[in-house]
């Protein structure tokens, strides 16, 4: 398996509903990319401080399957549409799981 996860923290003007969209739309994407096996996306708990905004975790069956996520149209529009205009930092890492 091949594991991507992001770490996303929105800008202090980011309203309530433009972060329900995000996951609103990132939760729409595994039944339009057959390629991911699973996927969790989320809001932080709010427990500690310093924290990134918003998290996704997806798995793969290699990664060449991420690269088709990565790069699908209904993904790309996602990041554009709703991530993009309300990010003020990411974190990103892709790694083979055991």
């Amino acid at each position: 398996m091949f594991r991507h996860v992001v770490l996303l923290k929105w800008t202090d003007d980011a309203t309530e509903e433009q972060k329900a969209e995000v996951a609103r739309r990132l939760r729409e994407l595994p039944g339009v990319i057959p390629e991911l096996r699973s996927y969790e996306v989320g809001p932080d708990a709010g427990i500690n401080q310093g924290n990134f905004s918003f998290a996704v975790v997806a798995d793969f069956d290699s990664a060449e399957d991420y690269i088709v996520y990565r790069d699908h149209p209904a993904h790309q529009d996602v990041l554009k549409e709703c991530i993009t205009p309300i990010l003020a930092s990411r974190a990103a890492v892709q790694y083979h799981t055991a």
